[in-house]
Parts: C-alpha cells; sequence; structure tokens
C-alpha cells in the first residue's frame, strides 16, 4: 500500500493530465502567470462541474469525493489545485442548499455546466472576521443593490466570470445586514488591478477587484443575513466546503513533501554512513515518522468533516468548530511536514528549481486562509464556552 493511497470516487481525473500539471507547474512558478494549460485541460474534462449533480449535467461528487480529487491534483500542482477550490466551492454549495430546498443558488449549477468559472470575492483589508463581517458597502436600489469595496486573494483573476461577493448593508431596517450576490467580468464598475507578485502560490493569479458602485440584480443576490452571524445557511454551508477544500489542497502538498523526503532518504548516501543510505540513520527515521503522523492525523481530521457533511452527519452547532479545526490542523501539520522534509533532503531543497523549495512557499500561503490562527482560537473557544454571536467580541 502506497504511504498516500486514498480511495477515489467514481469520476476522477486521468493521471496522465495530472503528470502533465506537475512538469508544468515549475515553469507557472517561475513566470509568475496563471497555469492557462492546465486550466485548459481541466475544462475539456469537465472538472469545473464536478460537483454539479449528474441530473444536471455533472461528475454529482459530493464534499467527500471531490475533496479526494482535489488533494490528488495538489499531490502535482498545488497552486492549479487552491486557486480551482474557489470555484468549486461556489459550485458544491450551491448543490447542497439546492437539495436543502434553500432557494437561490440552482442558476449557479447551470453556469457551471455551461463554463462559467466562479471566484471569490471575500478577502478586505480591516476584516478579520470573514465574511461574517464587511468593509465593503451594499445599498439597496430599485431592482437589487449598488456594491462597492476593494477584495484582496481573487484567485483565477484571469478567467473568472462570476465573482461572489458580499457588502454590509448598515441601512436595512432590520439593521446590519450581510449581502450576499454575484458580480459578472463585464458588469460596470468592476476592475481588476494586478496586484500578485507574491512568495508562493504564485500560479493562482490572484489579483484584487475593486467594485465601484457596481449594480448587482436581485436575480444575483443568493442571501441576505444578519452581519456578525455565521449560522446562517448560506454562510455556514459555504464555509464547510471552502474550508475542506482547502484543507484537502495542503494535505495533498504535505504528501508530495513526504514522498521527497522519502525518495531522497532512500537514495542519498553520506561517508560517514558506509552500510546505506540516510533511510538507516536514526534521527532521519524519527524525522520521517514524525512526518508521517502529523499527516496521518490531519489527513484523518479532514477526511472525517468531508465524510459527515457528505453522510448528512448532523452536528448541528458543532460544524462551525469542527470544520476550523481541520482547516487549522490540516495546514498546521503541512507546513511542520514541509520543514521537516526540507531537514532531511538538506541544503539542495534550498535551491530554485527544486521542487521541494517551491512547495515550501506554497505551504506559506496557508497561513492567510480563514480561519487565521487567531481567529480559529477565538471561534473554537467561544464555541465551546458558549460565547454567542450576538455578546460582545471582547
Amino acid at each position: 500500500m502506497a504511504l498516500t493511497e486514498i480511495t477515489r470516487p467514481a469520476c476522477t481525473l486521468d493521471d496522465a493530465l495530472l503528470r502533465r500539471c506537475h512538469d508544468r507547474a515549475a515553469g507557472y512558478d517561475r513566470d509568475n502567470r496563471f497555469f492557462d494549460d492546465d486550466f485548459a485541460e481541466l475544462v475539456d474534462t469537465g472538472y469545473l462541474a464536478a460537483a454539479v449533480p449528474v441530473e444536471r449535467g455533472g461528475w454529482g461528487l459530493d464534499l467527500a469525493g471531490l475533496a479526494a480529487e482535489q488533494r490528488r491534483l495538489a499531490r502535482h500542482a498545488p497552486a492549479t489545485a487552491l486557486a480551482l477550490c474557489m470555484h468549486h466551492y461556489w459550485v458544491g454549495m450551491a448543490a447542497d442548499l439546492t437539495a436543502m430546498g434553500v432557494p437561490g443558488s440552482a442558476w449557479v449549477l447551470d453556469d457551471a455546466v455551461t463554463g462559467e468559472v466562479f471566484a471569490a470575492g471575500h478577502a478586505e483589508a480591516g476584516n478579520d472576521v470573514p465574511v461574517a463581517l464587511s468593509t465593503a458597502t451594499a445599498t439597496r436600489v430599485d431592482g437589487g443593490y449598488r456594491i462597492s469595496g476593494h477584495k484582496h486573494f481573487g484567485s483565477l483573476s484571469p478567467v473568472w466570470t462570476r465573482l461572489g461577493v458580499h457588502a454590509l448593508d448598515s441601512d436595512d431596517r432590520r439593521g446590519p445586514m450581510i449581502v450576499h450576490g454575484f458580480v459578472t467580468r463585464g458588469d460596470t464598475g468592476v476592475t481588476t488591478v494586478p496586484t500578485w507578485d507574491t512568495h508562493g502560490m504564485r500560479a493562482t493569479q490572484s489579483h484584487d477587484t475593486v467594485l465601484d458602485d457596481v449594480f448587482v440584480p436581485d436575480a444575483r443576490i443568493a442571501a441576505v443575513v444578519p452581519a456578525g452571524s455565521s449560522s446562517e445557511p448560506y454562510p455556514a454551508v459555504m464555509s464547510v466546503w471552502a474550508l475542506t477544500l482547502i484543507s484537502s489542497v495542503y494535505v495533498g502538498l504535505a504528501e508530495r513533501a513526504l514522498e521527497l523526503a522519502v525518495e531522497s532518504a532512500s537514495s542519498k548516501t553520506a561517508i560517514g554512513i558506509p552500510r546505506g543510505t540516510y533511510a538507516t540513520h536514526p534521527f532521519v527515521q524519527h524525522q520521517i515518522a514524525s512526518m508521517y503522523l502529523d499527516l496521518h492525523a490531519a489527513r484523518a481530521t479532514v477526511d472525517g468533516v468531508a465524510a459527515d457533511w457528505s453522510a448528512g452527519v448532523d452536528h448541528g452547532d458543532a460544524w462551525g468548530p469542527m470544520v476550523l479545526s481541520a482547516k487549522w490542523r490540516a495546514t498546521t501539520a503541512a507546513q511542520q511536514v514541509v520543514a521537516r522534509a526540507m531537514d532531511v533532503v538538506g541544503g539542495r531543497s534550498f535551491f530554485r528549481g527544486q521542487e521541494l523549495e517551491r512547495l515550501a512557499r506554497d505551504v506559506r500561503a496557508a497561513s492567510f486562509h480563514p480561519g487565521t490562527d487567531a481567529f480559529t482560537h477565538e471561534a473554537v473557544a467561544k464555541a465551546i464556552l458558549g460565547i454567542g454571536e450576538d455578546e460582545p467580541r471582547w
């Protein structure tokens, strides 16, 4: 049995396609450019409709199945996999919300089948409570809302056609409300600002998007929920899909780092180890074991969340801390595994052009996805202590 063997869903990405993605990843990173060829091949397979139910023209993968595929892709091309999370979570949550009888998202499934590309417009400077609060503004007008704001980390910027955004309507008679809706590439007032020259995950090309009084019609308003609330169906389902898929990418990245460490330890020799390779060194064995132990726990945690969600297990209010915990466990473990892999491989892993050097930069992005380390500890502690969303934050 392979170290990282996983159960594959019925619809899977072809191994040859994954190898081609792997072979192109270094070039995308070096040139700081979008993964155009990966994207074109994945579109041709129908992968962008992987979460759409079969009866609507998709692959019919649930969260567990799609998370497994994203993990496979991440082992070959982490930036490609991460960027596609931002499309897949919209489609997956639309499938689940529609199945739950929650109105307003079925059109997302149809758009995904016809080739529309979804992306996430949530990250904002000065907002450390993702999705539940916003520095962007929404103003109610006839037939919809006018939305203005500055969004960061917009993965898939070169190709998205539908950007899911949220903004604060402070004038709603019910109190401050978060408006969730979708802008399109051609809407007046939508501007992409090229900003993406980063330490890692360079191929995602996650440029900024500025929204200047953009009109979003009611047909593209998916939900309006109280500000500060994360328990409404729309943000709750969004969080489970987004964080589980993102976590799976970092698990896949860490799996590849472990493979590289094992390959190196099994082949590298030294004059001080006359009877074998580094694999015979007790401390190297300890490092490899530590990597496996961290990765095994992270994989089990993420897979458990995905499996329970897909099976309809009712965890009630515990879903919030559970999915934050899984994301924290996966990303923390991934960073530790990659760091130890570099120790095992040695100084060669410090050089540009080495796959592990690229993975070491890519994995640093894990810290910036919501929830951050600070927010995760705050949210989980408050859930355990019974401190509600309507109480003062501090």
